[in-house]
């Protein structure tokens, strides 16, 4: 035989079978297309030169790699309906005198003419839409989008090379498939179905106690810390509940179902039941990876939607001014003497600029960490035992300020008591009368309503932290001392100094305090020496140590790093929904074409068109909206975890993220409902032969 002739076969095949070769596909090329967006925007060269873009870059770059494995696993599953409903096809072709090599030689040009059609209109789509996706990245920076379109060759070679790889292995599978079935097993492939098995009580009571377990993880843990631990836990328990509920599980709810018999001996539910149970076994592990993939869309989409929806805010609280200027030293006074020549030298900057600092902030505080045990800190390791979970949940940060100061930044008129403390906690609970500090004393805490004093990088701590207005310098001091000892003996963390902290704000424009934070930080590093003159040292002659943050240049990082998550969210989502889309969609296509006997044998013995109807109703209803149902609840349980989370990252407002979330559920349910239409359609047009 020629080799057009088999080119023909195989386009004949696609054409014939176009209601599952189409979707396929489209699929093949929306994963080419997406995959090839962004890479390229990995390498843009627009978008490498705003500010925030090589942050942007590195979270495309781990977006690659999981639209690549993602790509190959999706594209490899779905390619598995359609051999099944090949594979009749190929034992007739087989009866009629065709070896099994020739049958290969027909899939070998299949997968040829799929792999060149999607590589080539992926790409092709891939670079119309990449300048869009450029003009959105640069959009979510801020930055100005250039006109020129980037065509090198490298995004195109990555994406040819990773996608004809794709293709051999699903190719490998098929021509495997093939080699290894007879004639009469190729021809009898679509009737057969699986042994219909016996329901297992003991996975489905594991299933159900690992479900439980996960979701009292969810709900019980109240520490943010502890839910970022626990975090990954509780997917991994989740995962393996669903996979044993909908294998295992599923058939014991059928066989519950099966001995009702007012529910069971009920035409609708007769048949539609006695065919899931024919074969739960295999539906059940797809219904289990819809179950898992719609959670992780809901979830990817929730959550970075409500990061990016909350820069803003993060950015205000992670930059109380517009420039905050912190100093380390040891100091002995309280007249913040030893820092004036920093102040002088900002007010010089100011005064070339022509700008004044407005809100300004002046104030000593001490910042240290600890293992916290029930209501005392300790600095020691060894008191580790004592804590629940381990160390990493009993890590807390704490920051203290002197009341005189707390005083004049509230404007309000306080007093303190030897043994009296006002705590206020952050991201954390604390539910104890007092507080101690292992080697320094403990004190009666009032809990305060409101942060007592702006510190921005209590905002990017994972760990819960504490602020403290305690009586004056002197207990700081004897804390200050007393963690630096331990540091020394268990070699910990370093030496700690207490700090001033100087911030302003500037009544101008985040490109002009961009300006002003570089003049600052090139006027900080000389060093006013004793007698005036100025050194390039950087360091010593008795001043302190220095740390500048910019809010301007802050608000660009924030906005890159959410910006980037959203974006990669968004394109993660729609990856995870579309593949969730097309795996119902074939496995009640192919279903379809399975049952498709079943009912023409009912049909002919009684049983009417509206009862048909009826039957296909139930069970799509049942089968296709149960891992939708599964998802809500698994989103549901995991809420509280993670707005636990998204707490320590950036103190998301708990009641955005439950309006975000359950609007992307509504979003999602929507898609469901279309594709639930469509597909209730096409599945009873093939059982019905194609009548009405």
């Amino acid at each position: 035989m020629k080799g057009g002739f088999y080119i023909r076969l195989a386009k004949d095949g696609i054409v014939k079978n176009r209601k599952l070769y189409f979707p396929y596909i489209l699929t093949c090329i929306c994963m080419v297309m997406i995959f090839y967006i962004v890479y390229y925007l990995g390498f843009c060269a627009d978008l490498k030169r705003q500010y925030g873009g090589d942050m942007l870059q590195t979270l495309l770059g781990i977006g690659v790699y999981i639209v690549a494995v993602f790509a190959l696993i999706f594209l490899y599953y779905t390619n598995s309906f359609l051999i099944r409903r090949r594979q009749k096809e190929f034992g007739l072709y087989n009866i009629l005198g065709m070896g099994k090599r020739n049958l290969v030689k027909i899939l070998v040009w299949e997968n040829l003419l799929t792999a060149a059609v999607s590589i080539a209109a992926g790409i092709a789509l891939g670079i119309l839409f990449s300048k869009l996706a450029e003009l959105a990245a640069l959009k979510l920076l801020n930055g100005s989008p250039g006109f020129s379109i980037y065509l090198g060759a490298r995004p195109v070679i990555v994406t040819v090379v990773l996608f004809l790889a794709v293709f051999l292995l699903i190719m490998l599978r098929a021509v495997f498939s093939i080699f290894r079935l007879r004639p009469v097993e190729l021809l009898k492939s679509e009737n057969v179905g699986e042994k219909p098995p016996k329901a297992n009580w003991v996975l489905a009571l594991i299933g159900a106690v690992l479900l439980a377990g996960a979701y009292y993880l969810a709900v019980a843990v109240i520490d943010p810390m502890s839910a970022l631990v626990l975090f990954f836990l509780a997917v991994i328990l989740v995962i393996i509940a669903t996979y044993l509920l909908f294998i295992a599980g599923s058939v014991v709810l059928c066989r519950i179902l099966q001995k009702r018999k007012r529910y069971y001996y009920q035409m609708k539910h007769f048949v539609s039941l006695s065919s899931m149970v024919y074969r739960m076994k295999r539906n059940g592990a797809g219904l289990a990876s819809i179950c898992i993939l719609s959670t992780m869309v809901l979830v990817t989409v929730s959550s970075t939607v409500c990061l990016f929806a909350q820069t803003g805010e993060f950015v205000e609280r992670r930059y109380p001014h517009d420039i905050t200027a912190l100093f380390g030293s040891d100091f002995g006074t309280d007249d913040y003497a030893e820092t004036q020549a920093y102040r002088d030298a900002v007010a010089a900057v100011l005064d070339e600029q022509g700008v004044s600092a407005e809100h300004v902030e002046d104030f000593h505080y001490y910042s240290t960490a600890g293992y916290l045990v029930r209501d005392e800190l300790s600095f020691r390791p060894d008191r580790l035992s004592e804590v629940g979970l381990g160390e990493v949940e009993s890590i807390r940060s704490v920051y203290m300020i002197p009341l005189d100061d707390y005083n004049r930044l509230s404007g309000a008129d306080r007093s303190l008591r030897d043994g009296e403390v006002l705590l206020y906690p952050y991201k954390m609970d604390y539910g104890y009368d007092t507080f101690s500090i292992e080697g320094c004393g403990s004190w009666e805490v009032e809990v305060l309503d409101e942060q007592p004093f702006p510190v921005g990088s209590a905002q990017a701590d994972v760990m819960g932290s504490m602020f403290l207005v305690v009586r004056d310098l002197d207990v700081m001091r004897q804390v200050e001392t007393v963690n630096n000892q331990a540091s020394e003996e268990w070699n910990t963390v370093g030496i700690s100094f207490i700090r001033e902290s100087y911030g302003f704000d500037l009544p101008c424009s985040d490109q002009e305090q961009r300006k002003i934070y570089d003049a600052i930080l090139e006027r900080f590093s000389v060093v006013v020496n004793g007698d005036g003159e100025v050194s390039e040292t950087g360091s010593g002659s008795g001043f302190p140590s220095y740390y500048v943050d910019s809010k301007a240049y802050g608000r660009a990082d924030s906005t890159a790093l959410y910006g980037g998550l959203f974006f990669l969210g968004v394109m993660m989502g729609a990856v995870f929904l579309f593949g969730t889309v097309l795996i119902m969609y074939y496995k009640q296509i192919s279903e379809g074409y399975e049952d498709q006997d079943r009912f023409d044998i009912l049909m002919k013995v009684g049983m009417s068109r509206r009862e048909i109807r009826q039957s296909i109703s139930s069970q799509v209803l049942t089968v296709f909206f149960l891992p939708l149902v599964t998802a809500g609840i698994h989103l549901a349980f995991a809420f509280p975890l993670i707005s636990k989370i998204l707490m320590l990252m950036s103190g998301t407002n708990e009641t955005l993220l439950l309006a975000v979330t359950a609007s992307c559920y509504l979003v999602f349910a929507l898609f469901y409902i279309i594709l639930y239409v469509v597909t209730s359609r096409s599945y009873y047009g093939i059982v019905s032969g194609g009548k009405r």
